[in-house]
């Protein structure tokens, strides 16, 4: 027989029919009903704000999922949502954009707990004397100014990356987030690297949201501290080219929102340059490192992003530079600037389903380096550049998808005065998906470069042109967009370039080894990220 008595289900009216069956010497010995109901309250308050909150995320969440979606017509990404938690990858020149797409790598875990995601690639690059060949996409004299020539093909090297999040939600709605990322490069092809490893930790910071304190143009802001890579880092990934990259150790706030139409992100990062002593005669032989603190401000009106970024490294000038360099110890830039504008497009450039981006940098001193921000301590006090990137993705047919790219920079007294570093890319993926397991990927890539060290650490003034053409059969579990992994490639390369640009350095990829000009390599590659 059912029973007569029904419990409210709103917790409110729970609460107050449990009050009321209670004796009231239990109410006095305790708190008071209103007391009790006024906790309750906060509760239910705070239970329908983590509720809001939530459809918010996945509102956001189905948004940069959609701008993956770059079929035109079919090949839908179920499973490209099972990426959302993979986490910003960038780094050093050689590590700058692991390959992971920025769009995917930025989103943060919705669930509690411990969780674990992953970026790894490794492969064999053989050339045509069956020996290890020279490779990376930064192997051009251009590379040495951030000048990639993209990845398909064309990397020799192990790099894995291991993210540890710790996701927090607590009572009151608040939510936090801790990340560790360690991560180890190496070229060797052998099973025990110890001796070439290059373990590091990347990141570990904390990171608070959906706080209840924050209100007005705080209320959906957070706020962070630690070692991170910054959150609003994009990237070109078949070109294995970030756009801009900040990372370092600081503290910041992100999503203030000054009006309802432009949100603003503030943070303050210090970089370390290199071990340095100063030779004065008041301090003859102190030896200490440069700090350049880098104040930073990303601003967004919808698909735009707004970029100003200042710089102060006091006493980098004091660095004892090798005077072969031709660079004065005084001459070294102690401050710096840096802009950038930025539009993510929701469409392959107006002409249908797809994306893209396009981006204008510009620096001066110290923001010379306008792609790995605040990183390089030897730029020249005078030290100008300026950097264009577009690139997209769509499908030409079902079956058929492209990502081309043009990324193009000019700079002037980088290192030394007069010098100049004038170089532009052209680049394409494109890939056939012939079953549900199996595609044919091809890229090419075209590097037009002219530089003029001006004696800068004894290099030479080269110019001429570098190009690439790769064919990489693929399998893997599923195809259907730019942003599934994992996959197997194998894969054969030529490339070619003007022999002027074999005597840009001693050191350089180009003109060693017999690697002089029309180049065939082979090899295979995996790369996974979860």
């Amino acid at each position: 027989m059912p029973s007569p008595f029904r419990f409210p289900r709103h917790p409110l009216a729970a609460a107050v029919a449990l009050a009321m069956a209670l004796p009231t010497g239990a109410l006095a010995a305790d708190r008071s009903i209103e007391e009790r109901l006024a906790e309750l309250e906060a509760r239910v308050a705070a239970s329908e704000r983590r509720a809001s909150q939530a459809e918010q995320r996945a509102v956001q969440a189905e948004t940069a999922l959609a701008e993956q979606r770059t079929s035109a017509q079919q090949a839908p990404e179920p499973q490209l949502a099972q990426q959302d938690n993979v986490p910003q990858t960038s780094g050093d020149e050689e590590l700058s954009a692991p390959g992971i797409p920025s769009e995917i790598r930025q989103e943060e875990g919705e669930g509690e707990g411990l969780s674990m995601s992953v970026y790894a690639r490794s492969g064999l690059l053989i050339g045509s004397d069956r020996k290890s060949a020279p490779g990376g996409p930064y192997l051009t004299p251009a590379g040495r100014s951030g000048g990639a020539v993209g990845r398909l093909g064309n990397e020799p090297d192990t790099y894995v990356e291991t993210v540890f999040d710790y996701n927090q939600r607590f009572d009151n709605g608040a939510h936090s987030l801790y990340r560790v990322m360690l991560a180890d490069s190496t070229t060797t092809s052998n099973d025990w690297t110890a001796d070439e490893s290059e373990l590091n930790l990347r990141q570990a910071f904390v990171e608070f949201s959906d706080l209840p304190g924050f209100t007005g143009a705080f209320e959906n802001a957070s706020i962070w501290a630690g070692k991170r890579f910054d959150r609003d880092n994009f990237n070109i990934e078949w070109i294995d080219s970030d756009i801009i990259f900040l990372a370092g150790t600081g503290a910041g706030i992100y999503d203030i929102a000054v009006t309802d139409g432009w949100d603003t992100s503030v943070s303050l990062y210090g970089r370390s340059f290199s071990d340095y002593p100063i030779a004065t005669r008041e301090q003859p032989g102190l030896e200490g490192s440069t700090d350049n603190l880098i104040l930073s401000s990303n601003n967004r009106f919808g698909p735009w992003q707004w970029m100003i970024s200042g710089m102060s490294a006091n006493d980098n000038d004091e660095r004892d530079n090798d005077p072969d360099n031709n660079l004065a110890s005084d001459n070294a830039a102690e401050n710096g600037f840096h802009t950038m504008v930025a539009y993510h497009g929701d469409s392959f450039f107006g002409m249908g389903e797809g994306t893209f981006k396009a981006a204008a940098m510009h620096g001066r001193g110290l923001g010379g380096e306008v792609k790995d921000l605040g990183a390089d301590g030897n730029l020249n006090d005078d030290a100008h550049t300026t950097r264009l990137a577009l690139y997209g993705t769509t499908y030409l047919s079902p079956n058929w998808r492209i990502a081309p790219s043009l990324l193009a920079q000019t700079s002037r007294d980088r290192y030394a005065n007069g010098d100049s570093y004038d170089w532009a890319t052209l680049s394409a993926r494109l890939a056939n998906e012939l079953t549900e397991n199996f595609e044919m990927q091809y890229e090419a890539s075209y590097q037009w470069m002219d530089l003029d060290p001006n004696g800068y650490a004894g290099l030479n003034d080269v110019n001429g042109g570098y190009t690439r053409l790769t064919v990489a059969p693929t399998i893997k579990p599923q195809v259907g967009g730019f942003g599934l992994r994992p996959e197997i490639r194998f894969f054969a390369t030529w490339s070619d370039w003007d022999k002027d640009l074999n005597r840009f350095s001693d050191e350089d990829a180009l003109g060693s080894d017999d690697f002089t000009g029309s180049e065939w390599t082979f090899g295979t590659q995996m790369e996974v990220w979860f």
